[in-house]
């Protein structure tokens, strides 16, 4: 895995919360200083790991986290989401680029890159065509034309000229019906005046829909420096960071490009032509700190932090003014937190109920199918349930794509719970009531 040292020390941290009884300031204390010594070992600058832990011990210090959330969870997001931070911003990519312009200095894997990136379109249906501008390096034209007969893309090549942008002059003409041009530019030992200057022409020639610069791995965080420089030169619309695996610097590439405000837009993770994925900051930190997809978690906490309504409509519920609206916001809020098995827990003593897979997938079609009509009816409807009938039923079947007696089921099952839960005498008998109502497969009498 990429930066798996990093990722080892990360998840330490994470069963060290998970562990732990409660979140208390020996706690913090101790996780900072882990965090701090990860990044460290992973040569992210010293700078960014002291603001980072900072933020996160003020955050833990001074956040509550939302109802319903533990402190201990609280505290994996809170991680989660500085780490996340320092990698900078996303960017959206066009699947169908038309023009690609990579740059980059003297030995950081630009050619290869170019056909990995070949690859990466092809296999996404894109006619792609490279073209070996680096006109100083005959070698370099070798390698690319190897690479594009594997990969099975066009490639235009003149060894004769000496202009680069005279090269990618011709290239376009010859592959102006092509979806995806990548340009292979030359590259330097260091940042000077005249390769920019070629860079520039290059630029003004192709017209790029994407600048994007080359960037290995193991120059840790002095790739902060070399992302700047040609962000002010070109205007790069996002790096590739190659070499990515093994490379204990890998940190310090990430966080520094970051900084440099390029977006990271591939990363590198292999030498063969299919290691190079794109870059999604937040499945990137998932993984890293082996939580899966951690936009579950995620998710989980938006749904807590929005449940203002859920928690008015559970009140309604119990007072007797239960709403189709009240239940609309019920339905959406449990299929958010993809627990349908809480819709118990709305009320007091119910939190152990529980459904077997059968009930738990009958369920959850028919709550998707309560949701569809619950949308199709007018806000008047919502308000009223009671003056659904007739034409009335017939309309919203027809605006869900449902059936009538779905609409009826429905309107059944509300008027039900609502009765039950006002004139509760007891949590068991609503409990049976509930689970035979959304349990089973029959409609909810």
């Amino acid at each position: 895995m990429v930066l798996e040292g990093l990722g080892k020390s990360l998840r330490g941290v994470l069963q060290k919360v998970a562990r732990s009884n409660t979140v208390d300031e020996a706690l913090l204390a101790e996780i900072v200083r882990d965090i701090q010594r990860a990044l460290l070992q992973a040569d992210v600058n010293v700078q960014v790991a002291l603001e980072l832990t900072q933020r996160v011990r003020r955050r833990a210090t001074e956040e509550k986290p939302p109802s319903g959330a533990t402190m201990r969870d609280f505290l994996v997001r809170i991680i989660y989401e500085e780490i996340r931070r320092i990698l900078g911003a996303e960017r959206t990519l066009d699947v169908k680029p038309r023009r690609i312009l990579l740059t980059g200095l003297f030995g950081q894997g630009k050619t290869t890159c170019a056909g990995k990136l070949a690859r990466f379109y092809q296999k996404k249906g894109v006619r792609t065509a490279l073209v070996a501008a680096d006109v100083h390096r005959p070698a370099a034209i070798d390698q690319l034309e190897q690479l594009a007969a594997k990969v099975g893309c066009d490639i235009y090549s003149d060894r004769s000229q000496p202009k680069a942008e005279e090269v990618v002059r011709a290239a376009l003409v010859k592959f102006g019906t092509s979806e995806a041009i990548i340009v292979d530019t030359a590259g330097r030992s260091g940042i000077d005046a005249e390769l920019i200057e070629e860079l520039k022409r290059v630029r003004q020639v192709f017209q790029p829909d994407e600048v994007w610069l080359v960037l290995d791995a193991a120059m840790g965080q002095t790739a902060q420096r070399s992302a700047k420089a040609f962000h002010e030169a070109v205007g790069l619309t996002g790096v590739i960071v190659t070499k990515l695996d093994g490379s204990a610097k890998g940190g310090g590439a990430l966080s520094a490009v970051a900084a440099s405000g390029a977006p990271i837009v591939f990363i590198g993770t292999g030498e063969h032509l299919d290691e190079l994925e794109r870059f999604d900051a937040t499945r990137f930190v998932s993984r890293l700190l082996g939580m899966g997809d951690i936009r579950t978690l995620l998710e989980r906490f938006q749904d807590l932090e929005n449940q203002e309504e859920a928690q008015k409509a559970g009140e309604n519920l119990l007072s007797g003014k239960f709403t189709l609206r009240d239940m609309r916001t019920q339905i959406e809020s449990l299929g958010q937190m993809g627990s349908v098995s809480k819709l118990l827990s709305f009320l007091p003593g119910m939190g152990n109920a529980k459904l077997d897979d059968k009930q738990m997938a009958e369920t959850q079609e028919r709550l998707k199918k309560f949701r569809a009509i619950l949308d199709s009816m007018t806000a008047e409807e919502l308000s009223d349930g009671h003056l659904i009938k007739g034409d009335r039923i017939q309309r919203i079947a027809r605006g869900s794509g449902q059936r009538p007696q779905d609409v009826r089921a429905l309107l059944k099952y509300w008027e039900a719970t609502r009765k039950a839960a006002h004139g509760i005498t007891s949590n068991r008998r609503l409990r049976r009531q509930l689970e035979r109502q959304l349990g089973q497969g029959g409609d909810p009498a």
